[in-house]
């Protein structure tokens, strides 16, 4: 850990541990949880939108928008989408642990 000074502020810099790196959804407050969801929905949404021309993401915009409901059961697609979204970031978590634990 080291501190420093940047923008008349003073910080504590220490490395990212792979416990610190990990989602523990269970632990989360309902709020928190949605705060995460919100965010990854979001980080999801940008890299999904831009694979896509202007008219094709207005387009998907659109059909999202006739298909929000305020209900939480999701369309099984989207459900299966972010299961798989969830299994991957356990992976790339594991094998980060497993590259740490190899360098030290």
């Amino acid at each position: 850990m080291i501190t420093t000074r940047f923008l008349e502020h003073d910080f504590f810099i220490r490395e990212l541990l792979p416990q610190d790196m990990k989602l523990e959804l269970d632990e989360l407050s309902e709020i928190d949880a949605m705060h995460a969801v919100g965010y990854l929905a979001r980080v999801v949404g940008i890299a999904h939108a831009r694979q896509m021309d202007r008219a094709t993401r207005n387009s998907w915009i659109a059909e999202l928008q006739v298909n929000r409901t305020g209900q939480l059961d999701a369309p099984s697609w989207l459900w299966t989408s972010i299961v798989q979204l969830a299994g991957k970031h356990e992976e790339g978590y594991l094998n980060h642990c497993r590259r740490y634990a190899l360098e030290h």
